[in-house]
């Protein structure tokens, strides 16, 4: 299973809702662990846009219309993809940790 894949996978699930206090801290857990794998992503990502970033700005030589053009290209879609899965995951840990937060006080008051 891909990255994508397995964070696709948790994201649905948090979507869904009703979790569990375990099964929160599985999934943040889960998401900590990937938060890696797609900071190795982003490095790739913003590589390969930049090698044809750089390609444009030699063909075109005006950063304005090069920076379009590379915007148009499956690089600067990955790279996209990639920022935007880290900001997704980073949000949706902190909305586990808070939702672990809320059924810890919850138990508290019950008691």
């Amino acid at each position: 299973m891909t990255v994508r894949e397995l964070f696709t996978k948790i994201r649905d699930e948090v979507r869904i809702g009703e979790l569990q206090p375990a099964r929160a801290a599985v999934l943040a857990s889960q998401l900590s662990a990937l938060l890696g794998n797609i900071s190795e992503e982003i490095l790739e990502a913003d590589v390969a846009f930049n090698v044809v970033y750089a390609r444009e700005l030699d063909k075109e030589g005006t950063a304005n219309r090069a920076k379009i053009r590379a915007e148009l290209t499956g690089e600067y879609r990955r790279k996209r993809q990639a920022h935007d899965m880290h900001l997704v995951a980073v949000e949706m840990i902190r909305s586990l940790r808070k939702l672990q937060d809320t059924y810890r006080d919850e138990m508290r008051l019950t008691r």
